[in-house]
């Protein structure tokens, strides 16, 4: 029988997992094992902790749903999320070391759903929606600055008071979200809402381990884009409200600073694209930038 010891069971696991027929799965194992004994190791792991630790693991498994995915909640608040999307981009366009002239990527949260509606250019994603109007616009370009014509946007946001439609109803009212393609010149506009903050769900363990921590809860207003176009690395990414509550507390670290616009505030009267406001209004403009799939 084996000396399970500190100093043996780390060697006797790996040789364990050793003959895994899938060489991917094999280095994958063999990570996590030296990594969560060196944790064990580090932190001198006493077996009260280590049960909390698996009780914690079994009601975030128990409190999951489709649409309340408790362990991406758990990825998302301990930066996994983003390390994971922050790999992938620099693996998507080429770049190893994570150097790309591209808009930075970043998660991109429970709340998407497939299938909204293809709109004309200047449609309003937010009618009865709660919220201040909002006018977006700016351009698709490769990393060169040409534009990219007919490059598709799906966009997607909470409303107002930072809920989303699928939080406010059993399906998604496809409230604040559209689907829009670029013009000649690469160029989009579309009205919305601006976004409010607003806290994660914190009612189960996830929500439990940020109160112990003393972490805030919130993440600051934002709207959602997946931008893709023929050739060309999709992006999803988020942009940012400018000076919005906890925008330098993102509770899920996706803030970049690349990504935070300022959303300036306009009295009624005509907008830029020619809609007659009766009210007042705010405009946001972001440029997009997409990395060429690697030859």
């Amino acid at each position: 029988m084996a000396d399970y010891n500190q100093d043996s069971i780390t060697q006797d696991v790996l040789e364990a997992f050793g003959k895994t027929p899938d060489l991917r799965l094999r280095q994958l194992m063999s990570a996590l094992v030296r990594h969560v004994h060196a944790f064990a190791r580090e932190v001198d792991l006493k077996p009260e902790e280590w049960l909390a630790g698996m009780k914690f693991l079994e009601a975030t498994g128990q409190i999951s749903t489709d649409k309340r995915p408790e362990f991406i909640l758990l990825s998302d608040t301990i930066g996994l999320s983003m390390m994971v999307v922050a790999l992938a981009q620099a693996r998507a366009c080429g770049e190893p070391k994570g150097a790309t002239e591209a808009t930075e990527a970043t998660v991109e949260g429970p709340f998407y759903w497939a299938g909204a509606p293809e709109l004309a250019l200047g449609a309003d994603i937010a009618e009865g929606v709660l919220g201040e109007p909002t006018l977006y616009m700016g351009r698709v370009t490769d990393v060169r600055g040409e534009p990219l014509a007919g490059a598709l946007l799906d966009v997607w946001s909470g409303d107002g008071n930072g809920k989303y439609d699928v939080q406010l109803s059993s399906e998604p009212t496809m409230g604040a979200r559209g689907r829009f393609h670029t013009d000649a010149q690469g160029r989009y506009w579309f009205w919305s809402i601006r976004p409010a903050y607003y806290p994660i769900p914190d009612d189960g363990p996830v929500g439990e381990m940020m109160r112990a921590t003393d972490r805030s809860i919130f993440r600051p207003g934002h709207i959602h884009l997946q931008v893709s176009a023929p050739g060309h690395v999709t992006l999803t990414t988020q942009l940012f409200v400018g000076g919005s509550p906890y925008i330098d507390a993102d509770a899920v670290f996706g803030k970049r600073d690349s990504l935070v616009v300022d959303f300036e505030t306009h009295a009624p009267g005509r907008a830029v694209d020619g809609r007659e406001m009766r009210v007042p209004y705010h405009s946001a403009s972001f440029d997009v930038r997409l990395a060429p799939v690697p030859a």
